[in-house]
């Protein structure tokens, strides 16, 4: 079981860089691991660190201006290789909600599949979100993954989005692909006996 996404409204965090791929998010040297622990300390972990381990300060997770559980992110979010360790690392350091304007596919689904919302919204309603974050740190964004809106509650703009229907049941319920199968184990116990009868 992960922890049930309904609304959210947060502060968010702004990375308004175009084509963040998967070894920029997680780097391949970490991905030995099994188990999705320890993530969260190595998300973005070449632009957040020097070579000596030295913290950046001029890289947004070090900087005390901006927190929160939605990371705002620029246009093809996601490319690359498709580690799901990227989600495990955007969801390790606390991040619910992730939102572009376009997302790579297989780490839309690999995100899904681990707890994360990833949000799609027009270039425009991505702009103005930016511009939000950067006039206000304290900016918020409301989620509403059971009827698919994200708004800008510094502007009042509220745009849909799409979501599977059975990922979206699965955030709702705090439920993976075993978590649902589980779930509906009577279900389908009762329709293995009914075919074999």
């Amino acid at each position: 079981m992960k922890e049930k996404i309904n609304i959210i409204t947060s502060t968010c965090v702004p990375l308004p860089l175009e084509n963040v791929d998967t070894d920029q998010i997680i780097p391949a040297r970490f991905l030995k691991a099994t188990t999705r622990e320890g993530f969260g300390d190595n998300l973005f972990r070449d632009w957040r660190y020097g070579k000596e381990g030295t913290p950046n300060p001029d890289f947004v997770l070090n900087l005390d201006t901006y927190s929160g559980e939605i990371l705002v992110a620029g246009k093809n979010f996601g490319s690359g290789s498709s580690r799901e360790h990227a989600a495990w690392a955007i969801t390790g350091y606390g991040f619910r909600v992730v939102v572009s304007s376009f997302f790579a596919d297989i780490f839309k689904n690999n995100s899904m599949n681990n707890g994360l919302l990833p949000v799609v919204v027009t270039p425009e309603f991505l702009a103005e979100t930016f511009a939000s974050i950067e006039a206000d740190p304290a900016t918020t964004l409301t989620v509403d993954l059971p009827n698919q809106t994200i708004t800008n509650n510094a502007t009042g703009k509220t745009e849909s989005f799409e979501i599977n229907a059975y990922k979206k049941d699965c955030l709702i319920n705090g439920l993976d692909d075993i978590d649902y199968l589980l779930a509906n184990k009577q279900k389908i116990e009762m329709y293995e006996l009914k075919a074999h009868r």
